[in-house]
């Protein structure tokens, strides 16, 4: 019983140890995001009376969120602002306050982008809110190691699916910050409920009115019902035990999934040795094998172009359940080449309009008849695994290795 009472004791020293530290970072970021503030009024001559009022925006000891990053349009900055009163509630709240850091640059160009930061520094002027929301200006490292360092949240707001990666996450996920984020870029792995949160499901949109209008609301809500509540859940003034569960949670998921030793990694199983050991493959034997494919590329080049494939037929007419079969036969004539030169398949899936396949899928087809002359019939058949009405084509592609299969040009389409 003592053993296991010290190590609980120790777990909540621990906990407390950790906290204690996000405290201090989150110290320091306030300090720092004050110094900037005045330097920017400096530049500016602005009056003695806001310079002084500079040194007390913040405050150190209430949930802080950062947005740092280029300022172009589909990052989407201007999320938040998409109802100004509720934005402005969250943060003027008396029991539990919020406070947001911005920081970017805008390219000189773009005028939508430097929009995107008149509103928002036009809307931090707001009396309930000036004191809680501040924009950062000549965003560069140094400043973005203090925001990764200090925030509590990240937040990430891209038009999905427009993200390549947004890394800048991954790094303030190693410093224990949660991410609140679209999934895409990196988050769509790295998401989990145990280590962050999602803002929407996944989803994508024709109307981008519409989607950030729909998205808008996903983060209000998202921060409304579980980022600030989470933050604020204290037992007995207590550092928060959920929240500190998911600092944990985070930055092993930053060192164990997202670190450059697992990226080199990765490099090298999948791509720099397997390529090694093809190229001693095929270099082998006074290169014996790198002839037979070059013989095999040209030959597949020259005969191409002669496939035909007539329109593939289906015995039996839809629509299915869940377990039915069909066989769908189509007569391919190839040429010149033969019918182990070359892989036929099906293309199919659920028909989610009249052109258009959901969930696509695809079966290879056998050779039923050899009629001669370079023409065959094939054949396969088709099991339901959902319901409804099926579309589907058929497809020719090469034999072969992948370098073979993927050759640009080398596929011809019912």
């Amino acid at each position: 019983r003592d053993v296991e009472r010290s190590r609980g004791l120790g777990d909540v020293y621990k906990r407390q140890e950790l906290w204690r530290a996000r405290e201090m970072s989150r110290s320091r970021l306030i300090r720092h995001c004050r110094a900037l503030m005045i330097k920017q009024y400096k530049r500016r001559n602005a009056p003695k009376a806001i310079m002084q009022d500079a040194e007390s925006v913040m405050d150190r000891d209430i949930l802080t969120i950062v947005f740092a990053r280029r300022f172009a349009a589909y990052k989407r900055a201007n999320l938040l602002l998409k109802d100004p009163e509720r934005f402005e509630t969250i943060i003027a709240s008396k029991t539990n306050p919020v406070q947001f850091i911005f920081a970017g640059k805008a390219h000189p160009k773009d005028n939508e982008g430097k929009e995107l930061i008149k509103r928002l520094v036009q809307f931090a002027r707001r009396p309930k809110v000036r004191h809680r929301i501040a924009f950062l200006e000549d965003y560069d490292i140094r400043i973005a190691r203090h925001l990764v360092q200090g925030a509590d949240v990240w937040l990430n707001t891209p038009r999905r699916p427009f993200e390549a990666c947004g890394t800048s996450g991954i790094k303030a996920a190693a410093n224990g910050v949660l991410n609140v984020s679209i999934l895409d870029g990196w988050w769509c792995e790295g998401y989990s409920e145990e280590r962050g949160w999602r803002i929407g499901d996944g989803e994508e949109y024709t109307d981008t009115a519409y989607q950030d209008t729909v998205e808008s609301q996903a983060l209000y809500n998202v921060l409304e019902n579980e980022v600030i509540p989470c933050f604020y859940e204290r037992k007995n003034g207590d550092a928060p035990d959920q929240w500190i569960k998911m600092m944990k949670e985070s930055m092993k998921m930053a060192m164990l999934q997202f670190c450059a030793r697992i990226m080199v990694d990765n490099y090298e199983k999948k791509f720099y040795l397997p390529v090694a050991k093809r190229f001693a493959y095929l270099t082998a034997d006074n290169a014996k094998e790198a002839v037979i494919l070059s013989a095999q590329h040209k030959r597949l080049s020259s005969q191409w172009g002669k496939i035909r494939i007539e329109r593939p037929v289906r015995k039996i007419e839809g629509p299915f359940r869940v377990g039915d079969s069909f066989e769908v036969t189509a007569v391919v004539n190839l040429g010149e080449l033969d019918p182990g030169e070359v892989e036929v398949e099906l293309y199919y899936g659920n028909l989610k309009t009249v052109d258009s396949i959901a969930d696509s899928q695809s079966e290879k087809m056998t050779v039923k008849e050899n009629r001669g002359n370079g023409e065959c019939l094939y054949e396969c058949t088709i099991t339901c695994g959902a319901s409804g009405r099926y579309g589907f084509t058929v497809r020719v592609i090469p034999r072969g290795d992948d370098r073979i299969k993927f050759v640009p040009g080398l596929i011809t389409w019912a």
